[in-house]
Order: structure tokens, then sequence, then C-alpha cells
């Protein structure tokens, strides 16, 4: 199941009650068509990895969570384990940028458009 969170309490409530195990977090918008495509496979996801939890948030109803976790494109995929953020997906931009700065102590996962299959390694990889 999907929970939807729509500000920062929601999203520190439900960063807690995953705990240890993952968390993944769907950053999208209805008008957005990769979003859109995306939508049926994250709930398939969540129904499929039952021990994984997974959130939705419309960046359209939560600007302030929006901005806070620092959202620039959409879709973007976050993932959490013990409240702590373990890597992140979007566009691939971000990654060149990062890269060119020299920024790439942390490695940041990141893709361009809505690839299923990607996120799906990466949630079996991190569980």
């Amino acid at each position: 199941m999907v929970q939807i969170i729509n500000d920062m309490n929601e999203f520190k409530a439900f960063l807690t009650a995953a705990g240890h195990k993952l968390a993944v977090v769907e950053f999208s918008s209805k008008w957005c068509g990769p979003c859109k495509r995306m939508v049926p496979v994250f709930h398939a996801m969540s129904v499929k990895y039952q021990n994984v939890f997974f959130a939705n948030v419309d960046v359209n109803n939560s600007p302030e969570l929006t901005e806070t976790c620092h959202i620039k494109t959409i879709p973007t995929f976050q993932m959490f384990k013990k409240s702590q953020k373990v890597t992140l997906f979007s566009r691939i931009k971000r990654m060149i940028c990062c890269y060119r700065s020299g920024f790439m102590r942390n490695p940041i996962f990141e893709f361009s458009g809505a690839d299923a299959k990607q996120l799906e390694a990466k949630i079996q990889e991190l569980m």
C-alpha cells in the first residue's frame, strides 16, 4: 500500500514508522506524464514488497516538503532507512552537475524519466 503524505509531520511519522526497513518516497504530480505511468507500477511494487514502506508526495499539494527534500524534477524517488536518505532517483542532469563540481563523495543514483526496472533493482539491492 502507498501512503499519501501531505506535510512534514506526516513525512516524519512515515519515516519513524518504517524504522530500520526501507522506505521509498515518490515525489510526483497528477499532471506529469511519466508520473502517471509510474502510478500502477509503484502500487504494484508496494504489494510485491510487503517489507518495504511506500509513500507518495504530490509536489503541488506539498510545496514546503518538496522544497525541504530538494526536489527539482519529477518523478523523483528517494529512499530512506532509519530516517536517513539512502539514495535518490531523478534526472541525469543533476548527476552530471554534481560530478563536474566534484561533489561525488556520496554517489547519487539518478536517471531520467520513470524507469521502473532501475527503481525495482535499487529496492531489491537496499532491502
